[in-house]
C-alpha cells in the first residue's frame, strides 16, 4: 500500500473515531440521534455546532447552525435573531423541537435549547 493511501486510510479511520466518540458523548435514554430522529416529530438531541451563520430568510434576520451528534448533521435556525449568546462553533448543545424540511434540507425552527458545559 502506498504512504499516500495509508495516510488517507487513518485519517478516515480517525475522523470515523471521532463520530463513534461524540454519539457515545451525547448518547441519553430521552435523546434521539440525528440519523434516527423522525421528521414532524418532537425530538429531542444533543450535540456539536459545527457552523453558526447569519442567513436572512424572507427579508428577516435568521440564525443557522448545524448540528452534529456522531450519526448526522441538522440544520437550527432561529429565525429574529442576528446573534444568541454562547452560540459559537464547537460549543455543545441540548436542542428539543419538531424536525421539518425545507428544500431538502431537514431542519428545525426555533429551539428550545440548553447550552452543555
Amino acid at each position: 500500500m502506498s504512504r499516500l493511501r495509508r495516510s488517507l486510510s487513518r485519517w478516515a479511520d480517525s475522523g470515523d473515531q471521532h463520530a463513534r466518540d461524540l454519539r457515545k458523548t451525547y448518547a441519553a435514554p430521552d435523546c434521539s440521534t440525528v440519523a434516527t430522529a423522525p421528521d414532524r416529530d418532537r425530538v429531542h438531541l444533543r450535540g456539536t455546532l459545527r457552523t453558526v451563520t447569519l442567513r436572512p430568510r424572507g427579508g428577516v434576520p435568521a440564525l443557522e447552525a448545524e448540528l452534529f451528534d456522531g450519526s448526522g448533521v441538522i440544520t437550527i435556525v432561529w429565525l429574529g435573531r442576528r446573534r444568541i449568546a454562547g452560540i459559537v462553533p464547537g460549543r455543545s448543545i441540548d436542542v428539543q423541537g419538531r424536525i421539518g424540511t425545507h428544500d431538502g434540507v431537514r431542519v428545525i425552527f426555533n429551539p428550545r435549547y440548553e447550552l452543555l458545559p
